[in-house]
């Protein structure tokens, strides 16, 4: 049994990196500074050693042989999930590129929210050092941080090292939209935050008010969605009058049509408020398990985040047209590889297609895959790369067991040999 301090994750997305973990032969304990998305993930135990062809035990040669085999006569077929490493994800670009496949990232109808917004006007946002170091006031826009991230209030605004903030104490948040979890974002000294809650599918009329209030244009109305336009004056004078604001929101729970529109809103705020002698950031929360990984690496390598169709013999970028999802709908793709080495109940949707699952150990199907190779995870069964949700800071992931379980990058580099 032995004891390892200072392990990073690469589960909860804001690159926690201060996890002590006992290793006991191939199980895990969590024993300081888990929280509810951290903990699970590192103490699952591991369920498959050896690949399967057709519910049948086999070697890793003849499984990535077999893989080549369906992937060889196919036209189109699909790279889901796409959850794994930075190596991992290189090498499941190199397989797609031979393959002539399409690459699309298990939540990229969430990222495409983001995405469309930066792609037509741009964006101003910060990292978590900066949140941490210099905000004062913390606008959350249709989400709860820590619900996504347990520890992100004690990580990023109720701590005592802030460079630039001698009392962060002082610090004030408010939530626009959703109503916090529990006392995470009351503050040391008792302060509480502020809430203005509204539906989500008011978000969009409550963000344009807030946008107009910023450009100092006048409103007729009292209310919006419940909430008193003067309650939203305030908010816009409170982002006028701080030293360093910044505007938090979470695609993935802006679940209504054109929700980049707000996402753009958003943006529009923390531009205006630059331009009125203070400074503010934007800062979207999302990217777990990989995510922000797979864009990156598909970002430098291709020019695109994801949704890249290399069936032509090079990269054609489509946010639309190139879902794996749809695709297997309506029957443009003819086999799947599903990719996910981080959590092994995400599984691949359910096809009639030839499909090959490179999961992490564990997972169970409702319908056993054509392929499966359980894999080794990223931060547990060997070392790698995987971007914070930030995108700015790549977190060292250590190996802490030996399980023998082959990591994502190998066993798609076999695939790809044998294709």
């Amino acid at each position: 049994m032995t004891e390892i301090t200072e392990v990073p994750s690469p589960f909860c997305g804001i690159g926690t990196d201060d996890l002590t973990i006992r290793v006991e032969g191939v199980n895990l304990k969590v024993t300081a500074n888990g929280c509810a998305a951290n903990t699970p993930a590192f103490e699952q135990p591991i369920g498959d050693l050896s690949p399967r062809v057709q519910g049948q035990a086999v070697d890793l040669a003849t499984a990535a042989a077999k893989a080549a085999e369906l992937l060889r006569g196919t036209k189109q077929p699909a790279i889901g999930g796409c959850a794994t490493d930075v190596n991992g994800m290189r090498a499941l670009l190199a397989l797609a590129d031979k393959a002539g496949a399409v690459v699309d990232t298990g939540n990229f109808n969430i990222a495409r929210r983001n995405l469309l917004a930066l792609q037509d006007s741009g964006w101003m946002n910060t990292t978590l050092a900066e949140i941490k170091n210099r905000c004062d006031l913390l606008l959350i826009v249709g989400t709860v941080p820590e619900g996504f991230a347990p520890r992100f209030f004690e990580r990023y605004l109720w701590t005592e090292d802030a460079m630039y903030l001698p009392d962060t104490s002082a610090r004030e948040v408010i939530y626009l939209g959703k109503t916090p979890c529990g006392d995470a974002s009351t503050s040391p000294s008792g302060q509480k935050a502020q809430v203005l809650a509204c539906a989500d599918a008011d978000l969009p009329d409550v963000v344009a008010v807030l946008s107009a209030l910023v450009k100092k244009q006048p409103i007729q109305a009292q209310s919006v969605a419940g909430i008193a336009v003067a309650d939203l004056q305030t908010v816009a004078d409170k982002l006028r009058a701080a030293k360093y604001s910044v505007v938090l929101w979470g695609a993935g729970t802006l679940a209504y049509d054109h929700a980049e529109l707000t996402v753009q809103a958003i943006c529009n705020i923390v531009k205006d408020i630059n331009l009125q002698g203070t400074r503010c950031s934007g800062f979207p929360l999302g990217g777990k398990e990989g995510d922000q990984t797979a864009n990156q690496v598909c970002g430098w390598t291709t020019g695109y985040p994801a949704r890249v169709n290399f069936a032509r013999g090079y990269p054609e970028y489509d946010p639309f047209l190139y879902d794996s999802q749809a695709m297997l709908a309506s029957g443009e793709a003819d086999a799947l590889v599903w990719v996910n080495a981080f959590n092994a109940s995400a599984k691949p949707p359910i096809t009639e297609l030839p499909t090959i699952v490179v999961g992490r150990s564990g997972m169970v199907f409702d319908k056993e895959p054509d392929v499966f190779i359980p894999v080794g995870t990223p931060g547990i069964d060997h070392a790698g790369h995987a971007y914070r949700l930030d995108n700015v800071v790549a977190i060292r992931l250590k190996k802490l067991r030996d399980s023998g379980l082959p990591s994502t990058a190998e066993v798609l580099h076999a695939i790809e040999q044998a294709l």
